[in-house]
Parts: structure tokens; sequence; C-alpha cells
């Protein structure tokens, strides 16, 4: 059956037709997303779900969304969507953070300029017949000093844009490196600094917890008298209420504002102040940012529903349409091996580590490690995905680490779980053969070459003889058919392990039978999902 996607909110005619072209089935409705009971109503049908930012991705939403696998925002900003619910549920959600960059940075400099140069004002009293040109005296631009709060995809064009306009620019953002500001022709200060060397400022950060309220009275009086200050970014950056006090006192000299703490804004307290240029959240508003954000989005959309490639999410690993069905074996692998572990573990797990040896360090590693953790997980939960593992094992307070290193054995790369619980350490390997199917290579640090079965039974016991006639005998009498068997031990009177593939699930009560005899130390049901 083809993938179904909403689309809820107004997205270009050309998106729908990219959703067409790849096999999904779309509707578009695009003012379903502004009535909440009824998109509550019909969300349970779709795989995917398109929206803008006029659509709420609730908890409640995703609760009622029993099929849905992506939401994809066109834009950059996903605070409408509820991040947290979607992961725990496995839901994938991506945006779009380059799709209007330009546009948004392009909004900031027009916004720097109409507050430097007071031209809505100026305007709107031409306008009226008057010709005041003594009353609205500005403020040059170059050689001033630009400090940019958010140096990250929409800063570094408006950084670059300030440098061409002979402005020198300084950034505060914690995930700015020293070679990338050099590079960007920045440079990077702390937070207080900037407020103190300044004569503009502008926010390109995400609103955060702690960002939140970044720019308040507080913040205010490190800066320059008659700073101005421009907000393209999100609405809650600022403290408006200081802000209005601080361009009314004239400490501030004028503000850009595209974005509010309550949208839409029809009522706010910066409204009609003559030095506060306002417009409606234009950021992205040009025909070729919609555009672009659409189509990009669509496509994004497609691919992962498709092909299982995931660009651009918010809470996934990235995979690219390239590497899907190269990464596609090895994360059924991942999967497999934690799920191995996963079903042979009772105690509670403490520590999980991940070693990629060879040929798999170079992988989407990220990508394999969250499949680890689903499959880990699965035995306890049993609709956890890669999306939502991760977060389920930061829930339970598992440590979570990753080793790579170059090849140290005979195969070209390979994968190596290691869980640690209170009282025991479990480690097991394997890799992909030539013919894309997982292979178990080491259980227990007992080397073998053990394919993986759907219905399987893991003993243990110390290498002495005896111990296959006694599980043929016992499995015999039982009725069960053994179709396949792999034996391994570490040296000629020690730990020994068996690998039993079966055409059924093992009986419980030959477990326990075996386990009566005293030779079989441990015995473990195993099921795995062998489908493609």
């Amino acid at each position: 059956m083809a993938p179904r996607v909403l689309v809820s909110d107004k997205l270009s005619p050309t998106a729908v037709e990219i959703f067409r072209d790849h096999g999904i089935e779309v509707d578009y409705e695009p003012e379903l997303g502004k009535d909440k009971e009824k998109l509550l109503s019909v969300i349970g049908k779709y795989d995917g779900l398109a929206i803008r930012s006029a659509t709420k991705v609730t908890e409640k939403l995703i609760n009622a969304a029993t099929n849905l696998k992506v939401v994809g925002r066109a834009g950059i900003g996903v605070d409408n969507v509820d991040i947290p619910a979607a992961s725990r549920r496995g839901i994938i959600v991506m945006n779009t953070p380059f799709g209007n960059s330009i546009t948004t940075a392009e909004h900031a400099i027009a916004l720097l300029f109409a507050v430097a140069r007071q031209i809505p004002e100026a305007n709107a009293s031409t306008h009226a017949g008057k010709w005041e040109k003594n009353r609205f005296m500005g403020v040059e631009i170059t050689g001033k000093t630009l400090g940019i709060i958010g140096c990250g995809n929409i800063g570094s064009v408006v950084a670059m844009r300030a440098i061409g306009l002979k402005m020198h620019v300084v950034a505060y953002d914690p995930f700015l490196s020293e070679a990338r500001a050099e590079e960007l022709g920045v440079e990077k200060v702390e937070l207080d600094e900037l407020f103190a060397r300044a004569d503009f400022i502008t926010l390109h950060t995400p609103l955060t917890d702690k960002t939140r309220g970044i720019i308040d009275a507080a913040a205010i009086a490190k800066m320059k008298d008659g700073v101005r200050i421009i907000n393209c970014a999100r609405g809650g950056l600022i403290v408006e209420k200081d802000l209005v006090e601080a361009l009314k006192s004239g400490k501030v000299a004028g503000a850009g504002i595209d974005v509010f703490e309550v949208e839409p804004a029809t009522e706010n307290p910066l409204f009609n102040l003559p030095n506060v240029v306002c417009t409606p959240h234009l950021g992205a508003a040009t025909t070729e940012a919609q555009e672009n954000v659409a189509l990009q989005i669509a496509e994004q959309m497609s691919d992962y529903l498709i092909k299982g490639a995931v660009t651009n999410a918010i809470n996934m690993p990235s995979i690219s349409a390239e590497e899907a069905p190269r990464l596609k074996p090895f994360i059924k692998l991942a999967e497999v091996l934690g799920a191995f572990v996963g079903q042979v573990t009772e105690d509670s797990i403490r520590e999980v580590e991940v070693l990629f040896d060879g040929s798999t360090a170079a992988m989407n590693t990220r990508a394999l490690v969250s499949a680890a953790l689903a499959g880990l997980i699965r035995p306890q939960v049993s609709d956890v995905n890669m999306v939502s593992a991760p977060i389920m094992a930061k829930e339970r307070g598992i440590i979570v680490s990753e080793v790579k290193r170059d090849k140290s054995g005979v195969f070209d790369g390979y994968i190596k779980l290691t869980v640690k619980t209170a009282s025991k350490t479990r480690s097991i390997a394997g890799t992909v053969f030539s013919d894309g199917k997982p292979r178990f290579i080491q259980i227990k640090g007992i080397n073998l070459d053990a394919e993986v079965g759907e219905h399987m039974v893991y003993t243990t016991n110390y290498d002495t003889p005896g111990i296959i006639g006694l599980l043929g005998t016992v499995c015999a009498k039982h009725g069960v058919n053994i179709a396949n068997f792999q034996l391994g031990r570490n040296r000629p009177g020690g730990d020994a392990i068996a690998l039993l593939y079966l055409d059924a699930p093992f009986p419980e009560n030959v477990i326990q039978e075996l386990l009566a005899s005293g030779s079989i130390l441990s015995a473990k049901r195993l099921h795995f999902d062998v489908s493609a």
C-alpha cells in the first residue's frame, strides 16, 4: 500500500505534485491545520504530515496519529511541534533549515537599514504631505559594530552581508568554533562583551529554555546608550515590556521586530512607538523561500517514506538517499545484536558500548547506535524504533557510548555490542557478509560463524562430553525439530555455547528440562525478525 501524506497548511502546488510523482497518496487540505478537532479525527489515516506554522502538532494529536511516521515542517522553526512527544512515539520530525536562510537574513538587514534611517516613519510623513527633512536624522551603519547572537545558518549570512557593508561584526554563539569565526571574518565574544560593544544587535538563535528572555532589562543595562536591536528569529527571545521601557527612555534608540511573544500579534505594547519598525513575521516571506521550503520538505518526506533516507531530522541521525541502501544491512545487524542481548538480559541495563571496527567506523554510526538501542529495548517495549530508542535509553538512565577503531581482525568491519548490568557484562559481535545478511561472529568472547534465524535457542555450558546428545535427546522427546545448530567454546573444557535453529518457538517446559539436567547452565529462547 502506498504511503499517505496529509498537507494541512498552505504549500506550493508543486510540492503536492512531488509527493504524487514519488507514488505517495496526498491529501491537500490547507485549512485543516486550523481546525484542531477535525485534524484530530483524521490524522490516524496518515503516514506523513506536512505543515507550516498554522498546524499545532501537540501530544494529543501525536497520540491520535497511530500510523504517523514523519512530520515535515516547511521552514526552520519547529516550536509548533511537540518534539519529545513525537520522539517517544518514534515519529521523525524534519524541517528545512536552509530553505529560508537568505530570505530571513535579508529581512534582518532590511530592518537594520529601516531602523537606522527611520524609513517607515519618514515614508508615512511624506505620504501625509509633510516635508519633515530635519525630523528624521538617522545614523550610518558603515564602521559600526554589529553584534550577532546566534551565528548559525542565518546568522552567518547576516554576518557576510554586514561585513560587505563595512561593519565590524562580533558574534556570540556557544557552538561557533574559532576556525569558523575566522572563516566568516567575525570576532567571537562572550555575551556580555557583545552587549557592551555593539551599536546594533541582531538575534538569530532558536527559542529554548536557555535563550528565552536573553534580552531583558538586565541585558539592556549592559548595552551602549542608543543601541538598536533587530529580532527576526523568535518571539520570546526579548522580554517585550523591558524593551518598551528602554525604547521610551532612549536607552535603546530603535528596534526592528518581526516576531512577537504572542502571534498573530494584533495588539502589542511595541506598536505605535515612533522608534520601532514592526513587520508580521515576514522573515521567510518571499516567493523564492516559500517555494524552496515547500519543495524541500516534499522531497525529504518522500525520500524517507519511499527509500528510508533521513534528511534534516530534528530527532534522528540523518541518512542520505545514497548511503541508505549500503547502510540498511548494517542497521539490521545492529538491531539483531541489540535484540540478542535484550532477550538474554533480565537485569536492569546500566551501560551500553557499541564498538565499530574497520569499515563500520566510517559509516553513519549515530544511526547504527540508534538501531542497536532499538533492538536492545524492543523485548520490553515492542513499539520502540530508531527515533524513540535513544530517548527511552536516556529516560532509563542508561549510559551509551561508542568507540571507533581501525581494522583489527580478519573481518573488513564488524560491530560489537557490550552491555553492563549490576552483576554481569555481556558482549556480542557481528558483521554482514556478501549476501547482505547479518552474522554473529562472537558471543561471550567465543568466536563462531552463525546466521540469524527466526526461532532460536541459546545455551551456555561447560565444555564436557554429552552436551550435544543431551540437547538432541530432550528436543526429540518433546517433538522439537532442530533445523541446524552452531557450537563454540573458548578452550577445551572451558566455557561453551550452543545456538539451535528451530522451525517453531521453543516450548518453555523444554527449557526447564534442559536446566534441570544440571549440564546446561543457562538457556534462552530467542526470536528475530528475519524479514528484509
